[in-house]
């Protein structure tokens, strides 16, 4: 009950906090006589819907949400403080998650960026324009360095030096043989629209590889989830039962024991598996 009380009280002094900031702005606003008047929208709804958005984008306090459910459920403050020791494992796992998304959309960006620059190349442009066009069309997410590759390209450069620059960024790293195609065009005159043409059917053909290895991982990973849901599955029907088991792994000492050992097995085991998915990834 304690757990419980203390995560309620934790969610209405975030309510509270944002519905003051969001009365300041709309006070800050009608003083200064900036944007529409907002007075008949309730702040604790702005408040709410701001409170959510911060939720939605940070899943991992989600760990907290279901300790307050669990503690409130079986009596005990430990569901709640396990939450919060779980907020930051979870907050890594997102971040990685996001991460590779990003390697990802970078990657795709690469291979998009190498059929343009052919296509432009093959149209008649010079070497330097059809990298400009290319690089503003496909939106390589390399931030100052694309802007540091055009440069060259228009004012006669480095470029090579600004490509391999701009494929540090994760995901990037297609822009090496882009760049050690732009060397070989330059230095020895031959094609550059058939070199870019192999470079991004090379670079489709890993990324479909990756792919593909990852669709057949995705059933060694669904099993290890799986195993790993069993618990909580035990815990449901042992309660559906009648044997209380939160009873006696909250208040009991042979009940604490075990769930901290069977929770140092089970985080153990998730990350062997982990790391045997990454390993085969890699």
């Amino acid at each position: 009950m304690t757990g419980a009380v203390v995560g309620v009280l934790g969610v209405v002094a975030v309510l509270w906090a944002a519905g003051r900031r969001d009365a300041e702005v709309r006070r800050a606003r009608r003083v200064l006589g900036v944007g529409p008047g907002e007075e008949a929208v309730s702040g604790w709804w702005c408040a709410v819907e701001r409170w959510w958005g911060w939720a939605r984008v940070r899943p991992e306090w989600g760990c907290v949400v279901a300790g307050s459910v669990i503690g409130l459920v079986g009596a005990s403050p430990l569901p709640l403080v396990l939450g919060f020791c779980a907020v930051p494992g979870a907050a890594r796992a997102r971040r990685a998650r996001e991460a590779r998304r990003e390697r990802e959309r970078c990657g795709d960006a690469v291979i998009r960026l190498c059929g343009l620059m052919a296509g432009e190349v093959r149209a008649g442009r010079q070497p330097g324009e059809a990298l400009a066009v290319a690089v503003r069309e496909s939106a390589v997410p390399v931030g100052a360095r694309g802007a540091a590759v055009v440069a060259a390209a228009r004012f006669g450069g480095d470029v090579s030096g600004a490509l391999r620059e701009a494929a540090r960024q994760p995901g990037a790293e297609g822009l090496h043989g882009l760049a050690a195609c732009w060397r070989v065009a330059v230095d020895r005159g031959a094609g550059l629209a058939a070199g870019l043409e192999r470079l991004a059917g090379a670079l489709r053909a890993e990324r479909d590889q990756r792919a593909d290895l990852r669709a057949q991982l995705a059933g060694p990973w669904s099993t290890a989830v799986m195993l790993a849901g069993l618990p909580v599955l035990g815990l449901l029907l042992g309660s559906a039962l009648g044997a209380q088991p939160l009873r006696v792994l909250l208040h009991t000492g042979a009940g604490v024991a075990c769930l901290v050992v069977g929770g140092a097995l089970e985080a153990a085991g998730m990350w062997w598996a982990v790391r045997i998915v990454r390993g085969a990834e890699g």
